[in-house]
């Protein structure tokens, strides 16, 4: 049997660990330092308590970090700390740069640092999880093993340590960034009483801009228009008090476009245009 230890049994990493138990796994946790949310939510999915982290790293096979992204160097460390020879696997929201610092603190260890995402909700007998995980390719299988017919469904990415990471803040740069300025844009429309008329605008709407990679250069070509506009979305949002760089940033990335006014151009040159400021970026 295969036994895994999680850090730490939040909502999300307790319901991913419940998983692993469904799946066969024994699945231990370390309650020192924890909350009492913490402690019921292991009690809730049936997770084994152990003394300490340095007992943990020597029972497990698996340990599985998924924590508030701030932490997760500091709790990579506090494992690399102790002897563990197994599979280390974070699935927490950080960077391909800060993946690859938890990576070098193993070292020599022994132990094999994968590089995981987690997407979607906490997995459930009604809800479904995905997983992407990169690193050795024998680690990814043993991780993926443990969810074997489980409501989290592991996708194995080719590319090295770093890659499941970036996977996962392409995804949300869009989705939290997304939500956050529709929160403003329905702010903007109430303050000034047309809530209702932009809510039935974007009803209109029934797919993500997420996937309309095809009007990338359309909106690349217009750029030279849309960034003036967004400056007036910003001081609109100013004047109503309310926070206006989400639409200072999109200006910004709209002069990166600039060099293109109403030329024609793929997908691909659309993208690589937004490494390098036009014109100097802004001032």
């Amino acid at each position: 049997m295969t036994v895994v230890g999680i850090l730490h049994p939040g909502s999300m990493g307790a319901a991913i660990a419940a998983q692993a138990k469904r799946s066969g796994a024994e699945v231990v946790w370390c309650p020192s330092g924890r909350s009492s949310a913490s402690s019921e939510r292991a009690r809730k999915y049936g997770l084994e308590p152990v003394d300490s982290l340095g007992a943990m790293a020597e029972q497990v096979d698996i340990i599985l970090s998924v924590c508030p992204p701030a932490h997760a160097v500091e709790v990579a460390a506090a494992v690399a700390a102790h002897p563990f020879t197994g599979v280390y696997v974070d699935g927490n929201a950080i960077s391909p740069a800060t993946m690859g610092r938890i990576s070098t603190l193993f070292g020599q260890s022994g132990a094999t640092v994968v590089d995981g995402s987690v997407i979607g909700s906490p997995p459930s007998a009604s809800k479904s999880t995905r997983l992407y995980l990169a690193g050795p390719h024998q680690a990814l299988a043993r991780v993926a093993s443990v969810f074997s017919g489980s409501s989290v469904h592991v996708h194995l990415l080719p590319g090295p340590i770093g890659q499941a990471s970036a996977l996962k803040l392409s995804y949300s740069s869009y989705q939290k960034a997304s939500r956050a300025l529709a929160a403003v844009a329905n702010a903007l429309a109430a303050e000034h009483g047309v809530e209702k008329e932009l809510l039935e605008i974007g009803q209109g709407r029934t797919t993500s801009y997420l996937t309309e990679t095809a009007y990338f250069p359309k909106v690349a070509a217009r750029a030279w228009r849309w960034g003036p506009e967004m400056d007036e979305v910003a001081r609109a949002l100013d004047e109503a008090g309310l926070p206006s760089e989400l639409a200072t940033a999109s200006a910004a990335v709209m002069e990166r476009w600039g060099a293109l006014r109403d030329t024609s151009m793929t997908i691909e040159q659309a993208l690589a245009a937004l490494h390098a400021p036009a014109g100097g970026g802004r001032t």
